[in-house]
């Protein structure tokens, strides 16, 4: 059998959607409600931020989907330190000391993720993966080289590897590569529902379907006025709305594209080093790909440049299509059949870093967006440097995502 499946896909679906354990417990917001901390998304980061708050706010959480249903389920939940831009073009961008923190607390936010889902005990299908990063035509085998001894200099573990080398232990064919350690993968759906879960167990109230249609500060405090008539007072508010940017909430030098995803059928045979490794390339568009748990390829790519191609039911067919065949390139032996395969919206920003901070012309009030590839690992930084803020302390970092 080739590349595509004959059968009935089950198409313009995530398969993190049929995922098991996905319920939160959430109800309608029938009367207008007052905390200590309003959450606007039920996505990820939101999961993240609530989480981290509830432990010592009272914390509502609104979101105009159910729990889990915009961007975090369109993620193929690589969870990587390694940012979208690389060291050496991140220096040259926001300066070396900057960027050697940002990817510093880029790792640091991986181990954290670690820790706070064992100590949780969320079961998401976390693992610890290696991660492949592929010379392509953005940037080169020098680049790549150049790229791995930046990284070691900082003493995160990258080697890169010669063609010859990459052959003989990968069996691909390209000019380099970078091999680091320290990353991860899981279930964003999972994992985000037993975040909410955590939370609703220290008292957070999750309430859906209802939408923020405007925000009013005052010296104390928000008001939130929604779509069910009924107003959320909060002394603080955090809009964690992944790459559907708030209305009102300015969002310099961020946009929103357009990515598509596919996944292969479970028990698909693959190369063994598969099972412990992500792989990404150094191309744009680029390709990603990693092996789930139940031997499913979870495989990513196309972006595009358009907020809206991802709603586009041709141009899914004719994404997934290109990245089959992208894929059939670089592994050619593998042989496997889509089972699923969806589109979403992808965020980025103008330093390739997430904004993280108070919404100008606002008082009391967070925005946390422009997430790019890394929207797990960011939510993590997010839920740190906003809980810090609220609780008055300042986080070291924090000036990094502040647009």
């Amino acid at each position: 059998m080739g590349a595509t499946d004959k059968r009935d896909l089950r198409t313009g679906r995530s398969l993190w959607a049929d995922s098991h354990g996905l319920g939160v417990p959430v109800k309608p917001l029938t009367e207008a409600v007052a905390c200590d901390v309003a959450i606007v998304g039920a996505g990820i980061s939101g999961a993240f931020m609530a989480r981290e708050l509830s432990r010592d706010h009272a914390v509502v959480v609104l979101d105009r989907r159910p729990p889990l249903m915009g961007s975090t389920i369109a993620s193929t939940a690589m969870l990587q330190w390694e940012i979208d831009l690389p060291l050496t073009a991140l220096s040259e961008r926001i300066g070396p000391r900057d960027a050697n923190r940002a990817y510093r607390r880029s790792k640091a936010a991986v181990e954290a993720l670690k820790r706070i889902v064992d100590r949780e005990g969320i079961r998401c299908g976390l693992k610890d993966k290696a991660t492949l990063y592929l010379a392509g035509d953005e940037y080169g085998s020098r680049a790549l080289d150049a790229e791995a001894e930046a990284r070691a200099a900082l003493g995160l573990d990258s080697v890169y590897l010669k063609p010859a080398e990459l052959r003989e232990r990968f069996g691909l064919d390209r000019t380099g590569a970078i091999l680091s350690q320290g990353s991860a993968s899981a279930d964003p759906a999972r994992l985000a529902a037993g975040l909410l879960r955590r939370a609703a167990g220290d008292g957070a109230r999750i309430f859906s379907p209802v939408e923020v249609c405007e925000a009013a500060s005052d010296p104390q405090g928000v008001t939130l006025l929604t779509d069910v008539g009924h107003a959320v007072r909060a002394r603080h508010v955090i809009f964690c709305c992944g790459y559907e940017f708030p209305k009102g909430v300015p969002t310099p030098g961020a946009e929103v594209i357009s990515t598509w995803a596919l996944a292969t059928h479970e028990r698909t045979p693959c190369p063994a080093w598969l099972k412990d490794t992500l792989v990404w390339e150094a191309s744009d568009p680029y390709l990603y790909f990693r092996m789930g748990g139940d031997g499913r390829l979870i495989v990513g790519g196309e972006d595009e440049a358009s907020p809206t191609a991802h709603t586009s039911e041709a141009k899914r067919r004719a994404k997934c299509e290109t990245i089959s065949r992208k894929l059939k390139q670089l592994l050619p032996e593998l042989e496997f059949e889509v089972d699923y395969s969806w589109a979403g919206a992808f965020g980025e920003s103008a330093t390739g870093l997430p904004s993280i901070g108070p919404v100008p012309a606002m008082d009391h009030a967070w925005a946390v967006m422009g997430f790019g590839g890394n929207g797990i690992t960011y939510s993590v930084i997010a839920s740190e440097v906003v809980s810090a803020a609220i609780r008055g302390e300042s986080d070291p970092d924090a000036d990094l995502y502040v647009s």
